[in-house]
């Protein structure tokens, strides 16, 4: 009998560790914020186990803020950098440039919106300072406005680099 209270008791301790874990993880998700999880992970130091690494984008010589995804597809883009991209606009609404090689995706069907960054098969790097409907890999999203996304992509020529912070 004792051995089946000893056992129940681990088996809660167990549970109770494991909700614990979770709930912490529902209430960054629950605020809905990209940016209180951007800003938390920001503060982690950088040589934590598991941490990404921050990137910086910029476009045209001017820094934009970006909140990055944290995907396996991020976290291969990482790897690659510093990274220079030569953009070239298509349809009146993305610049699209290769990455030079191709890195893990997850495609699934999705609709971009401006300011939108993207893997397009595999290799790939897309900017919309539009919207169109396709399957891609969400890599991260430009925080400005429409007008200021139009601005620095609706022109050919665009270069973009990705330096880590």
């Amino acid at each position: 009998m004792p051995k089946r209270k000893i056992m129940g008791w681990v088996i809660l301790s167990v549970l109770l560790l494991l909700s614990g874990c979770t709930g912490a993880q529902d209430a960054v998700a629950d605020t809905g914020s990209k940016a209180q999880v951007n800003a938390q992970q920001e503060n982690a130091p950088s040589s934590a186990p598991g941490k990404e690494q921050a990137m910086k984008l910029t476009i045209d010589n001017t820094v934009v803020p970006v909140t990055w995804e944290h995907n396996a597809s991020t976290a291969e883009l990482q790897k690659l950098l510093p990274l220079t991209i030569k953009l070239s606009p298509y349809g009146g609404f993305e610049q699209v440039g290769s990455i030079g090689q191709s890195i893990g995706s997850a495609d699934e069907q999705m609709t971009t919106h401006y300011g939108d960054i993207v893997l397009y098969a595999g290799n790939k790097l897309v900017i919309f300072y539009g919207s169109n409907s396709w399957s891609y890999t969400r890599l991260g999203h430009i925080e400005l406005s429409q007008q200021e996304i139009t601005a620095l992509l609706s022109h050919d020529e665009v270069s973009v680099t990705l330096m880590a912070e």
